[in-house]
Formats: C-alpha cells, sequence, structure tokens
C-alpha cells in the first residue's frame, strides 16, 4: 500500500514552500495552477518579472546567477525543476547541453544553501542501452547532477508529452493538418508511448505527496504504445482526414528539423530535439508508479481532443501589430499571381509561333515550372513558409525568363529564342509585371507568417 501523506498534512507547510521553476512554461504553468487551485501557497520562478497572483508569489531569477537563485529558494520545502534551454538561437542551440549542464550545477548549489528539503524532476524518457541522442543525454545528465548532492531527488521520465503550448502537439497538429501526403524518415517507425500533459502534471503533484517516491526514477506514459506515423493517423482521423505517408529513410534529424520548421510555426532550435528524441523508442519498461500514484490515464484520442479545445478556446496571446496590408490580403495576392502565372504561361504553346518552344529543354524546364507553381499554391493555401520560398524562387526566375525572352525590345538581340512576336513580346510584359507582383506578396506573406505564427495560433 502506498504512503501518501494527507492533504491536511501538507495544510501545514509554511506558506510558499513549494517553488516551481520555469513557471510561464508548458508544463510550469499548469503546475502552478495545479497547485494553487488545490490550496497550496506556492512560489513561481521565472527570468521575468510577474505580478503575484491568488496563492502564487513570483520571484525573479536567472539561473546563471547562483546568488539569485538562492535568494528565491529560501524558505524552500520543495523544488520542482523544469528547466530547459531547448530553445533559442542557432548559435544557442548548439551549447544547450552546456548550458543545461551549468543550470543544474548552479542549481544544486543554491538549493544545497538554501535547505530545500526535495527536487522534482521532469526529464525524458530515455534507454540506457541505446546511445542517446545530444538531448536525451542531457536531460539524463541534469537528473544525475541534481541527484548527486545531499537533497533527495524525485525524477519523472516521460515519453511524449501531448498537450496545448506543448512543442510536440504543435509539430503534430501542423504537419497533419497542411500536408496530405507526407514524406517522412525512418525515426516515424520509432516507438512512443505518448501521456496528456494533465497527467503528467498529476503524476508531479502526487509524488510530492507520496514520501516513498523520494530518490526514486519512475517513468510516466500513457495507456497508448504507437509509432509516431501511427500517432498522426489517429490526429488525421480525429480530424476526418485522409493522411499518405511516404518513407525516406536518408532523411536525417536535421534535415526533418529544417522541413518542420518550414512546414509549421515550430522553430528548428526546438524541432531538432523533439525530433531527436523520437529515433529511438520511449516505451515504458517500468510501470511501478502506476501502483504508488494509481490514476486514470487518458488515451492519446482523448489527450489530442482536450489539447485542441484548449487551443480552439484559449489561443496564446500575440503582441498584435500594426501592418499596412495583412497576411491574407498578401496571401490572396500571392495566390492569384501565380494561377495567372500559370495561365499566361500556356500561351507559349498556343500564341507563340517559335518552334524553340516544342524542343526538349523547353518542354522539360516547362514540366517541373509547373510543377513548382502547382506545389507552391498547395503550400501557400496551408500557409507555410516553404510555399512562401517556393514563391519567391519561381517569380525571381519567371520574371528573369520573360525579361531575358524581351531582351530584343532594348539591345535588338536575342538570348534565349529568336525575337518573339508582338503578342508574345506583349505576353512577356504582362508577365514580368505579374510576377513582380508575386516576388512582393511572398516576402510579405513570408515574414507576416513568422510574426502571426506561435504554437498554434491561428492566423
Amino acid at each position: 500500500m502506498s504512503q501518501k501523506i494527507p492533504n491536511d498534512a501538507f495544510s501545514k507547510l509554511p506558506p510558499y514552500s513549494i517553488l516551481v521553476t520555469g513557471a510561464t512554461g508548458f508544463i510550469g504553468s499548469r503546475l502552478i495552477s495545479a497547485l494553487s487551485s488545490s490550496g497550496f501557497a506556492v512560489k513561481g520562478m521565472s527570468r521575468k518579472k510577474l505580478l503575484d497572483t491568488k496563492n502564487v508569489k513570483y520571484v525573479q531569477a536567472d539561473v546563471f546567477d547562483v546568488e539569485q537563485l538562492e535568494q528565491a529558494m529560501t524558505g524552500i520545502d520543495f523544488v520542482y525543476y523544469l528547466l530547459h534551454s531547448m530553445e533559442g538561437s542557432k548559435e544557442h542551440w548548439k551549447e544547450f547541453a552546456s548550458r543545461e549542464r551549468i543550470q543544474a550545477q548552479n542549481f544544486l548549489k543554491a538549493a544545497t544553501k538554501a535547505n530545500v528539503k526535495r527536487i522534482i524532476y521532469l526529464g525524458g524518457l530515455v534507454n540506457d542501452s541505446l546511445e542517446l541522442s545530444p538531448h536525451m543525454q542531457s536531460r539524463k545528465e541534469v537528473g544525475e547532477i541534481l541527484a548527486s548532492g545531499n537533497i533527495p531527488v524525485t525524477q519523472l521520465r516521460a515519453s511524449l508529452i501531448i498537450g496545448a503550448q506543448g512543442g510536440s502537439y504543435a509539430m503534430l497538429r501542423y504537419l497533419v493538418e497542411r500536408l496530405r501526403i507526407m514524406v517522412t524518415p525512418s525515426w516515424v517507425k520509432s516507438l512512443a508511448q505518448p501521456i496528456a500533459v494533465d497527467d503528467v502534471v498529476e503524476y508531479l503533484v502526487e509524488c510530492m505527496k507520496h514520501p516513498e517516491t523520494t530518490g526514486k526514477i519512475y517513468e510516466i506514459g500513457g495507456p497508448d504504445i504507437m509509432t509516431y506515423e501511427e500517432l498522426m493517423r489517429v490526429y488525421s482521423a480525429y480530424l476526418n482526414k485522409n493522411l499518405f505517408v511516404i518513407q525516406i529513410p536518408f532523411l536525417t534529424t536535421r534535415l526533418s528539423s529544417y522541413w518542420v520548421d518550414l512546414i509549421t510555426p515550430v522553430k528548428a532550435s526546438l524541432a531538432r530535439p523533439l525530433i531527436d528524441s523520437l529515433v529511438h523508442d520511449t516505451v515504458v519498461n517500468d510501470n511501478s508508479i502506476t501502483t504508488i500514484i494509481p490514476i486514470r490515464l487518458k488515451s492519446v484520442r482523448e489527450a489530442i481532443d482536450i489539447a485542441t479545445k484548449e487551443m480552439r478556446q484559449n489561443p496564446p496571446e500575440i503582441n498584435p501589430r500594426e501592418e499596412k496590408t495583412g497576411f491574407k490580403i498578401n496571401q490572396k495576392l500571392l495566390l492569384g499571381s501565380l494561377i495567372a502565372m500559370a495561365i499566361i504561361g500556356t500561351t507559349y504553346y498556343w500564341l507563340d509561333d517559335r518552334p524553340d518552344v516544342y524542343h526538349f529543354g523547353w518542354i522539360v524546364g516547362g514540366f517541373f515550372w509547373y510543377v513548382g507553381i502547382a506545389s507552391a499554391i498547395i503550400f501557400v493555401k496551408s500557409k507555410t513558409r516553404l510555399g512562401f520560398i517556393i514563391s519567391g524562387i519561381l517569380s525571381w526566375i519567371t520574371l528573369a525568363f520573360w525579361s531575358f525572352d524581351n531582351f530584343y525590345v532594348v539591345f535588338d538581340t536575342s538570348i534565349l529564342a529568336p525575337h518573339p512576336n508582338d503578342i508574345i513580346t506583349l505576353r512577356n510584359f504582362v508577365g514580368m509585371i505579374t510576377a513582380i507582383i508575386a516576388i512582393i506578396a511572398s516576402h510579405n506573406t513570408f515574414h507576416k507568417v513568422i510574426d502571426y505564427q506561435y504554437k498554434g495560433k491561428p492566423i
């Protein structure tokens, strides 16, 4: 039988003797809400200065400053360690492991000086027998650093966490919503045991209440074991969409992260460690925590349903920006100009009297040009940066091609083929104007979509 401490025993804890780090993060914000709504007076630690709320007092501290950390942990009995350094610039991402190591060392030093009684750490589910990715190796090393001192540490190792505002959910959501045909690397066949974020938070809260979890490592996951491809299909079925998956084994995690960066609002700096964690199976091998903390775990479909509804009801706030033209106007302008370019391009085959347009090179070039136009239209309609990039490149190429075809007008000499007739010359000028409009619209949409999209924020 588990030795759970009654809630009334915790009510005797000194106010604000529980500290939650990463207070504004995906897990931290939910944990603070769960603890405070249960009657606990907690502290939330953040790099930002935040206003206090009912039962929550916020402290500002930089994890790289030991003195600030020690002040933040003064009078603290329980600490939840929910810090990471995955997001940020490309330069910072390259050194995230060393940053996380320093964070953990500083934190342990400050917690020891502040006489913290217990640390509860949420890390990633790892297989110790395999060569771990840099991200998962860092998550494991952080746990080892925290446990290397005299303060008892409870470690929870979680598989994929599904919840609104979470990186994994955002990546899943945008990939499935935007792509009916998905080209994927081999990691989509790796097994995972996704768990709902609410279940993770409940485990974190209950670990504090169960003293027998002190100093232990527990693996946590949901009731369903599936590959990431199956997870995408579950979400696709939830949306009543068909999903076609084409697997290409040579796609690396780096290339996959760049692809995700172009298709979704999830930055490559966050997508890459998330994808790294999918290279190996992340399945619970020891479910002993379910005996100590028996909770009803939500299925993957339940977790997706809760996250999707929450995202729709409470989309993340973004800072409004004043702009002369909106995203939708530029998107429609870009789609219109792409379609116009495609129609104008067909006139080579029914208005142009030059035999050159039927040469093999022109036919092949035209085929790939139309494939590019079609791809650009599909991706632009899905509001992906990849679509705006393809549109911009195609528009520049088209502008150059039609400009060179009219080269004779100014310089009285031809570059691509003999002089076009008057109708095609006029057509080229119209096409050049259309291509310029497409270039401007693709530039605007590319930058506007970065401003608007934020892990599920609809445009």
